[in-house]
């Protein structure tokens, strides 16, 4: 079993020696066990903190390269049009504390959110016409992602009991 264990960045993509593709949830753990798309099994075991990201890359003990891809899984994408009416969205849909992806095409702004039959009410309610289908599910990382990241803390104003 190859032991992915850093994380790192600025690879020449002929150094990438396999992907390893997961859906969200798991792309949340430090720890875990999987098969990469040649079928060699892996290990992770990475520090806890940031959601692994589609493209992010990661080294193995023995030095190979595996990029991770996000999934694809059920997800809703509600459509809205770009400007007020989408910030409108994503602020009722991120006051629910949910993961969002925000994009924005040709045809408007788009949030995407694993199925749930209340949130996607509230988006219908907002004026959102809903696509339910399977697509890569990679949310914005938040606002804090990077300094939490940087300095040990978890991005909001208040102690903890460590």
């Amino acid at each position: 079993m190859l032991e992915l264990i850093k994380r790192i960045t600025n690879v020449d993509v002929t150094e990438i020696h396999d992907n390893l593709t997961l859906p969200y949830e798991l792309r949340m753990r430090g720890r875990l066990r999987a098969t990469t798309e040649t079928s060699q099994d892996v290990g992770l075991f990475l520090d806890r903190g940031p959601v692994l990201r589609d493209g992010d890359l990661l080294q193995a003990r023995t030095g190979e390269i595996i990029r991770v891809r996000a999934a694809d899984e059920p997800v809703v994408t509600a459509h809205i049009k770009a400007g007020l009416p989408l910030a409108r969205l994503c602020y009722h849909l991120g006051n629910r504390h949910v993961a969002l992806a925000i994009g924005e095409n040709k045809q408007g702004g788009w949030v995407r959110f694993p199925p749930d039959h209340v949130l996607e009410e509230l988006a219908e309610h907002l004026g959102a016409v809903l696509s339910r289908h399977t697509a890569p599910f990679d949310p914005e990382p938040g606002a804090y992602a990077q300094a939490g990241r940087a300095s040990g803390h978890h991005g909001h104003g208040h102690a903890h009991a460590h």
